[in-house]
């Protein structure tokens, strides 16, 4: 298939967004950015008025509630991912099956293959059944073509194992995808150990949680020179850890997601089971950190933390309803809304956190940059058109949301991925 975009305003490298070029598609790949471009193609979009921007990157999404890899779950991901502005995902280890071995690596391809319409990498357990005891086959499953070693929203907690892995991942220059939270100090917790912890009478999940782990990774980075990527970021301390461990010179990089900077534990006034999130939600002191961390280069991307559960897992006592958001379909406008409308990222170093940076951690060498070669992974935004978050109309299953009617800016109009174009309202 051939594609035309005439009139870009494009914010990738090396462009100037206050330039428009014309740019030519052919067969998923990018075959030609020029300022007047005649050819003929089978599509023409005139993107006047709209930003042209490479496709998001989700560095953690679950593909579907564990334990029901199917059909439906792929179709309802792609047009989540899509409508949000997400060319490619990287499913989170923790399924059913666990991805933990070769062959459910290979499945996991000849499932996108066959039914997405995004991009989906699977990142490959470090351990057996994400456990957290025993080392999973990462050799085999990185030649399958896993791009990350993982165990989900899992801490080991063998600090031994941990450093094997550590130096296994050496051997095949691939980054270990920590999520970090100590289960001996967050066991039974189900909101920030605060204010809110107290008043609705929940048990509280405390700061060093997260943060005595960030250390300890940090540590055992350093000492075996792996590459370490830490994240779901939500405290200050956390954030201080890894400012810290790249001026000691560790090769880290780090994300958060939208909730974390725009939503504080008081989204959970009134048992709001929406905003209840694992990690959880934590003070304004630590967003203002996160913040920071963003704008100063300390956090490298924005993943999207998207873990959606059923609305009946979600209606029920606080205590036993489900952690999760349904975010794929919401992180972006949110994100700019919250950072480029109010001047904290300029649209370039937003867009960077989004696609560039992703691309780059994960080795995507012909993605999160729109050039010559690349693969044809393309957004269209609107940003002025001001517009309501309704969870009711999500294409997720998971139809609910804690940011339900907020105003926001930054609108997918387009989206072109798998040699395929994406038209939204």
């Amino acid at each position: 298939m051939t594609i035309l975009i005439k009139n870009a305003s494009i914010v990738s490298k090396d462009f100037n967004v206050d330039e428009k070029f014309d740019i030519y598609i052919k067969d998923s790949v990018i075959e030609d950015i020029a300022y007047d471009i005649n050819t003929e193609a089978e599509e023409v979009i005139d993107a006047n008025g709209f930003l042209v921007m490479p496709g998001c990157i989700d560095m953690y999404s679950k593909i579907c509630e564990s334990g029901y890899e199917n059909k439906n779950n792929i179709i309802t991901i792609s047009q989540s991912a899509t409508s949000g502005g997400y060319t490619t995902i990287i499913s989170a280890p923790n399924s059913q099956p666990v991805i933990d071995n070769k062959t459910v690596v290979e499945y996991v391809f000849k499932k996108t293959i066959e039914q997405a319409d995004v991009n989906i990498f699977p990142y490959g357990s470090m351990t057996i059944g994400c456990e957290g005891t025993e080392v999973a086959e990462i050799g085999e499953m990185i030649k399958a073509g896993a791009i990350g070693l993982s165990d989900g929203a899992y801490s080991i907690l063998d600090t031994e194992l941990m450093r094997n892995i550590f130096l296994y991942s050496k051997m095949f220059d691939v980054p270990v995808i920590t999520f970090c939270e100590d289960r001996n100090l967050s066991r039974n917790g189900v909101v920030n150990d605060g204010i809110m912890a107290t008043k609705m009478g929940l048990i509280g999940i405390p700061n060093v949680a997260e943060d005595i782990i960030v250390s300890r990774n940090l540590l055992l980075a350093k000492s075996t020179e792996a590459r370490i990527h830490i994240t779901h970021i939500t405290t200050k301390g956390a954030v201080d850890l890894i400012r810290q461990g790249k001026e000691d010179g560790i090769n880290v990089t780090a994300d958060t997601c939208a909730h974390y900077f725009t939503l504080s534990e008081k989204a959970l006034e009134g048992y709001n089971t929406f905003a209840k999130v694992s990690p959880p939600l934590r003070t304004e002191e630590d967003i203002q950190a996160i913040i920071e961390g963003l704008k100063d280069g300390t956090i490298d991307a924005i993943a999207t933390g998207h873990t959606p559960a059923s609305i009946e897992r979600k209606i029920t006592e606080f205590d036993n309803a489900a952690f999760g958001i349904s975010s794929l379909e919401v992180s972006f406008p949110v994100s700019y809304t919250e950072l480029v409308e109010k001047g904290i990222l300029s649209v370039n170093e937003f867009i960077d956190k989004m696609s560039y940076n992703p691309s780059k951690i994960l080795g995507l060498n012909k993605k999160g940059c729109i050039k010559k070669g690349n693969d044809a992974d393309i957004i269209i935004v609107d940003t002025k058109k001001e517009f309501e978050i309704q969870g009711k109309n999500f294409f997720s299953r998971a139809k609910y949301s804690p940011y339900d009617n907020k105003k926001v800016k930054g609108k997918i109009v387009v989206t072109i991925v798998k040699n395929k174009v994406f038209h939204f309202n």
